[in-house]
């Protein structure tokens, strides 16, 4: 769990019309037992995810949100201290080199022994020896489309290039990211190190790049946007994950979910605690409860992601995970390329070359 433009304005009236309030960025001073802050995703609040930590605590802690991986890590950054942070794999290198995070004691976690070895030492999990990340969940980074609004010709193979199509032209949609853009538009360029493109190779995605943004409908980073206007049919084909997928196919929308034959991407997330959080039992005792098969089942059965917790599959009918694609969970994860935990320096330059673009530089 790894970004489009939404301006600040927009984003907090998106967040204040689900009951969202913004976090001041301003430190945090120490809290009564169980009075802990996470900064999470829309969605990953909900009693389901926290059984353990309800029946210990009586309620929920308090939350902020992510809007993106990217605006998440510089509020951060500036000072605001949530106790725990529910990031994609990929940030917690930026997150421990800026010297904001501490090390995981796995030991404080009862559910951590059936957590699937193909995902328990994920890219950016343990840096110089430590572990400094716990993973809960992953699923897929790819297109969800209208089968009833794009080209048969996309339906029987499915590619990146519909983003490029002047075909679809003010009816596309993509999330607020920069490496991901940049990767993709890599692929298509026929491209084998993605995440590692040289300043020439930078420099000759960067037209592909702005053909996109031209292309794009808008940017989102609130996936209710995205959902309702691919409902709507304003947009045919977006950048998503399989959460979307499977709520909008629940609701009868005609949708389907990209393989694109150029490469399919895979996210990793899961907690990391700040340096400055002091209820540590507080703050395991929320991890242990995401974590657990019972969190990890009802995750999977109505969000379609995958959990980290390979118990959590046997709570669940076989005819179920047969649907939503985990017959066999353990060789799905260890078959999955995730995300990786990025270079600063090549983080960096995707970035810069990402703004750029989006500002018709």
């Amino acid at each position: 769990m790894t970004t489009l433009n939404m301006t600040r304005r927009e984003l907090a009236a998106a967040m204040a019309a689900v009951g969202v309030v913004a976090v001041p960025v301003v430190p945090r001073g120490a809290a009564a037992a169980g009075e802990i802050m996470g900064h999470t995703w829309v969605g990953y609040d909900l009693p389901e995810l926290m059984g353990g930590y309800i029946e210990k605590y009586g309620g929920p802690p308090e939350f902020s949100y992510i809007g993106s991986d990217d605006e998440s890590f510089e509020k951060i950054r500036a000072g605001f201290a949530p106790d725990f942070i529910h990031p994609g794999n990929y940030m917690i290198r930026r997150y421990h080199d800026a010297g904001l995070i501490q090390p995981v004691d796995t030991g404080r976690l009862e559910n951590w022994s059936t957590i699937a070895p193909g995902i328990r030492d994920i890219d950016g999990a343990v840096i110089d020896g430590a572990r400094y990340f716990v993973p809960a969940e992953f699923g897929n980074s790819s297109l969800i489309y209208r089968t009833d609004m794009i080209d048969e010709a996309y339906l029987t193979e499915n590619s990146w290039g519909i983003l490029y199509d002047d075909a679809y032209a003010g009816r596309l949609a993509w999330y607020d990211t920069s490496a991901a853009t940049v990767a993709v538009a890599a692929l298509m360029m026929g491209f084998d190190n993605i995440w590692t493109l040289s300043d020439e190779q930078l420099k000759a995605v960067q037209p592909l790049m702005s053909k996109q943004r031209d292309l794009t409908r808008f940017y989102w980073t609130d996936i209710t946007q995205m959902e309702q206007a691919i409902a709507a049919g304003e947009v045919v084909a977006a950048y998503s994950w399989n959460q979307s997928f499977v709520s909008l196919r629940d609701e009868g929308v005609p949708v389907g979910y990209m393989v694109p034959k150029e490469g399919l991407f895979a996210w990793g997330s899961g907690f990391i605690i700040h340096r400055d959080a002091t209820d540590l039992e507080a703050v395991y005792t929320y991890i242990d409860a995401w974590i657990a098969p019972e969190s990890g089942a009802w995750l999977i059965d109505n969000y379609g992601y995958g959990s980290a917790n390979l118990a959590a599959y046997d709570l669940l009918p076989q005819e179920r995970l047969d649907q939503l694609g985990f017959s066999d969970p353990e060789a799905l994860i260890a078959n999955t390329i995730f995300f990786p935990a990025m270079d600063p320096d090549y983080e960096a330059k995707y970035e810069t070359l990402y703004q750029e673009v989006r500002a018709g530089l």
